[in-house]
């Protein structure tokens, strides 16, 4: 194997499975940007076992790697099919009543906890993201009820937005202490 140039990123610059594309559409920037952020986590989850994805950060947080996996496909599943789609009436993933906490709490080392949160995860982003094709700039200001409140379906895109932005953050920190790494 050559050696490589940024050993302490995930890929070689000129490796970046991100695609960055010049957008044509408000839909389609905001698309993008939630494109690459789920990209950003799954890369900085990448390579890593059960124990390793369950390693909980610093107490008495029960936040994970794993954690952050079923948190955000709670996260698509509520605001994509949940909210944006109009099925409020089915329950959250990942969030029984005697644990609201579950994503995390659960999250726990066995590699079929670990195989059940990406299949899941995955299962939400094809879906929401087989939403977001039917949405064009014209439906970005419509409104969809949260909480008895109107809320732009812009606002909702950039929240998601903002959502992986933070998680992975998280996600630079939980990983660098696991085995070093920092991202990119």
């Amino acid at each position: 194997m050559a050696e490589r140039k940024h050993p302490d990123m995930w890929v070689e610059p000129e490796d970046d499975p991100r695609v960055d594309e010049t957008p044509d559409s408000e839909i389609a920037n905001l698309v993008q940007y939630l494109r690459r952020y789920r990209q950003t986590f799954e890369m900085k989850c990448d390579g890593l076992d059960a124990e390793q994805l369950a390693r909980r950060s610093v107490p008495p947080s029960t936040m994970s790697l794993l954690g952050l996996v079923r948190h955000l496909a709670r996260v698509e599943h509520s605001w994509f099919h949940r909210v944006l789609q109009g099925h409020a009436d089915e329950p959250k993933l990942f969030n029984p009543p005697d644990d609201p906490d579950i994503a995390f709490t659960g999250a726990v080392a066995d590699p079929a906890v670990v195989d059940e949160a990406w299949s899941v995860w995955r299962e939400q982003v094809a879906a929401a993201d087989g939403w977001l094709g039917t949405v064009g700039d014209d439906d970005m200001a419509r409104a969809v009820d949260v909480d008895g409140e109107p809320a732009p379906i812009r606002d909702i895109l950039l929240h998601m937005v903002e959502e992986y932005a933070r998680h992975c953050g998280h996600a630079d920190l939980l990983r660098e202490a696991i085995d070093g790494r920092t991202g990119q």
